[in-house]
Formats: C-alpha cells, sequence, structure tokens
C-alpha cells in the first residue's frame, strides 16, 4: 500500500530512548492509532500505528496500517495506483476481502486472506493495488519492514506464501514470517523477525514460547485481549522489550478475538523514512523522489488503467534527527 498523504512527515526513526527494562520485567506500553485517509472525497481511512512519536520501529517493523471491515459499496474500496519504495519490504495480510497486485517485476497477483504477499522494494519498485469487483468487505493490515543498510539497494522480488493453521490450546496461529508455535516460515528475511495471526478462542489464556532477543508488538483487530496484563482495546498495539521468553495473551470477550503478533530484534540503526521512500539520508530520499518522478529507476506497472501517482512536495527544511521517544 501506498502512504498517500498529501503532506507525509519526514522522520529519523532510531532505536528507543526510554530506559531499558529490569531483568524479567514485563511492561508492555500501549501505542494507540491515529486515523489517517488515503486521499480523495471518498477516502479509505486506515488506523496507523507505526510509525508515531513515541515509538518508530519494533525490530525492524517500521509502517503498520489497520483498515475494515470497511463496505467497499460505500468506501470505494482500495484503488492505488503505480508508486514507488525503495530500501523496505511490503507485507500485506487481509481479513477478508481480495486485491489485485501488479508490480514492476510483471507480478500480477491477488491478496486473498489468510495468504502472505511480500514485496521487495530494494533499490527501487513500483506497483499498484486495487480492490477486486468480488470485494464486499475489505478488512486487514498493510505491514513495512526497514531493510538493513547493507540489504537496502537489494534486487526486487515478490514472494507469496499459505501459512498452515496451527492449532493452540485456545487459539490457533497463522505465521507468515519467522517462527511460532513450533510453525517456520519459508520465506526468507534481511533481519530476524516474526509476524503472525493469532486468533484466540473466547476466554481463552494462551502463554506462547517466544524469542528473547526479540521485541514484540501485539496488534488487536477485535475483541478485547489481555497482553500480559496490560488491556488492549481494538486497534491499540501493545509494545514488550526483549527480554522475556514467553508472552501471555488473555481474551477477555465472550467472543473469538483477532490479532496481529509482530517481533524481531531491535534494528539497531537509524533510517529516514518519508512518503514510500526508506534511506539514510534526506539526500537519498531527495533523489528518490526525483527519480520517480522523471521515471527512471521504479520501472513500470504493466496493466493498471490510469496515471502514477505523483510525489508529494518535500518539506523546505531537511529533517532534524530524532528517535524513539524524542
Amino acid at each position: 500500500m501506498s502512504n498517500i498523504e498529501t503532506r507525509p512527515p519526514e522522520l529519523r526513526c532510531g532505536t528507543p530512548s526510554d530506559a531499558a527494562p529490569e531483568p524479567g520485567e514485563r511492561r508492555v506500553e500501549v501505542l494507540s492509532a491515529r486515523d489517517v485517509p488515503l486521499g480523495g472525497p471518498r477516502a479509505m481511512t486506515v488506523r496507523r500505528t507505526l510509525p508515531q512519536r513515541g515509538r518508530t520501529l519494533i525490530g525492524a517493523w517500521c509502517f503498520a496500517d489497520h483498515y475494515g471491515p470497511d463496505d467497499v459499496a460505500v468506501s470505494g474500496g482500495m484503488v492505488v495506483p503505480p508508486h514507488p519504495h525503495t530500501g523496505l519490504q511490503t507485507v500485506s495480510w487481509l481479513f477478508s476481502g481480495e486485491i489485485e497486485h501488479r508490480d514492476s517485476l510483471g507480478t500480477h497477483a491477488l491478496v486473498r486472506p489468510g495468504e502472505l504477499n511480500l514485496m521487495t522494494g530494494g533499490h527501487g519498485i513500483s506497483h499498484s493495488e486495487v480492490s477486486t469487483a468480488r470485494t464486499s468487505v475489505l478488512h486487514g493490515v498493510q505491514l513495512w519492514v526497514a531493510l538493513p543498510a547493507e540489504h537496502r539497494h537489494a534486487p526486487r522480488d515478490f514472494q507469496h506464501h499459505v501459512p498452515r493453521p496451527v492449532a493452540l490450546d485456545g487459539a490457533e496461529a497463522r505465521v507468515f514470517l519467522g517462527t511460532l508455535a513450533g510453525d517456520t516460515s519459508p520465506v526468507p528475511t534481511f533481519s530476524p523477525l516474526l509476524g503472525a495471526e493469532i486468533t484466540l478462542d473466547a476466554h481463552a489464556d494462551v502463554t506462547l514460547e517466544i524469542d528473547p532477543r526479540f521485541e514484540h508488538g501485539l496488534l488487536v483487530d477485535q475483541g478485547e485481549v489481555r497482553m500480559e496484563e496490560t488491556p488492549l482495546r481494538r486497534a491499540e498495539l501493545g509494545y514488550l522489550a526483549p527480554g522475556p521468553d514467553t508472552l501471555r495473551l488473555v481474551n477477555t470477550g465472550d467472543t473469538p478475538a483477532r490479532t496481529v503478533l509482530l517481533g524481531g530484534t531491535p534494528f539497531g540503526e537509524q533510517i529516514v523514512m518519508w512518503w514510500n521512500f526508506i534511506g539514510r539520508s534526506h539526500d537519498e530520499i531527495v533523489q528518490a523522489r526525483e527519480d520517480w518522478m522523471k521515471g527512471s529507476r521504479f520501472g513500470e506497472v504493466q496493466g493498471y488503467d490510469g496515471a502514477p501517482l505523483p510525489a508529494p512536495e518535500l518539506p523546505n527544511a531537511p529533517l532534524k534527527p530524532r528517535g524513539n521517544g524524542r
């Protein structure tokens, strides 16, 4: 998905500035979402939990949009013209609906519920996303992964994977990246990552084994969930710092709850993120925008009927360095 805000903020994102928790401490930080309309009079509105001023990265996860369930007859669905990406991977994960993906690799694929579509932008790629005519309700998440400096110019790529459901006592997991609950996704990543949909039965109390090197974020799609002892409401994201080797999730409601668990080792690098580009300096972002506007570097998306998205104007002043919590 494109970030099609007309005035996207330019951010330098880095490691948290707050003090690390004491050994064994399980302090959960609650991140609330902000509503972002994605352009036009019938704008599709998403709930964005990453990035935000207090925390910009969870592992290499640097962007999280949560949307729906939206009645496409009312919202108009998703219509995102060809747009560019650099220095990142996009992760599309749906709960309902269907999206047609086209990119400058020549990929023409459908995004469907329970199926991972992962696109590597690297040095530069362009793609379009349009909900299909079969879609009546659109509901899902769109996530970005920042590429480490040594891989930020990686070749364009596209991966598709259908994770198997893993039955747990009181829950079901679908692991689309990394390892959880004895299941490992075959999709390679450029840094240690975890991505999984976890559905909790009514009143379920589940303890998962997790990698203590990872920091974790739990996004609640539906229901009311306790992460450790901290309650999370719909569209909130709970953050847990590295250290614990287990994670307790409790569904406090009478109906199933659905969540998305993200994790990874602390990224350890600062990145500059503006519009659909991730780089390491203001100048890199300026060059990427210039290349997109003059039609070089990103390739062409075949089969989309319409013009590509123009890039917004850059801010007048270069960014000021800041990390999480500053």
